[in-house]
């Protein structure tokens, strides 16, 4: 856990692949019980810390995450959240290139509880959502490629699905396509940058995750 910005209302911290935001029916410790830990550390604090969950990252998927200090942090950005008006940028690393450098893709997205999965299709069907990003291609090198994210829903894995229902699974996502998995066990997927005004103080927050310590990674963000 790496704190990218901290005031007296939220805290924003660099999340790895491999770590939980909440708590899951493995049991495992989460990045939520680390941030109490060292807001508790910090400031000396007795007690229990409070901290709110506003949103979450998929296991395998690096980058930002956004925590409430305050009860009232909590209510105004889950009110934000909600209404689309923080905005999330993402990196991905596919391993193939789309057909267009730069689209919008729209399908409707039906979750399967059992395998913990969406489907992508080009049409209404029962129980689906419609889903909408819009996407552009950032970064080619001779084997993958560097798509910058930007979500216009927010559906379960819905990055990893329309980019994998396009041809282009994202590096490493076995789940959805991918010819292998990454040594490490996480997927190329990366919450790189989040913009919201502050729930309180009203100022524009900006934060920007570093790249995972990889050395495609790197190669990626030069080109």
């Amino acid at each position: 856990m790496q704190v990218i910005y901290e005031d007296n209302h939220i805290i924003i911290v660099s999340k790895r692949s491999g770590e939980i935001v909440q708590g899951d029916k493995t049991g495992d410790r989460t990045l939520a019980d680390d941030v109490k830990q060292y807001i508790k550390e910090k400031y000396a604090k007795p007690g229990n810390v409070f901290l709110g969950v506003v949103h979450r990252l998929d296991r395998p998927v690096w980058g930002l995450v956004v925590f409430a200090k305050t009860s009232k942090a909590l209510s105004r950005l889950n009110d934000m959240f909600r209404t689309g008006d923080v905005h999330k940028t993402y990196w991905a690393i596919t391993q193939n290139c789309p057909a267009e450098p730069e689209a919008v893709l729209t399908d409707w997205i039906s979750r399967n509880e059992k395998q913990n999965k969406s489907y992508a299709y080009d049409h209404e069907v029962p129980g689906s959502k419609k889903a909408m990003l819009h996407y552009k291609v950032i970064g080619r090198s001779d084997n993958y490629t560097l798509v910058e994210v930007n979500l216009m829903t927010g559906r379960h894995h819905q990055i990893r699905c329309q980019l994998a229902n396009i041809g282009c699974p994202i590096k490493g996502d076995l789940k959805y396509g991918a010819r292998r998995s990454n040594p490490d066990g996480s997927i190329s997927l990366l919450a790189r940058k989040i913009e919201f005004v502050h729930p309180v103080s009203k100022e524009k927050i900006y934060a920007e995750a570093p790249l995972p310590d990889d050395r495609l990674w790197r190669e990626m963000r030069m080109l």
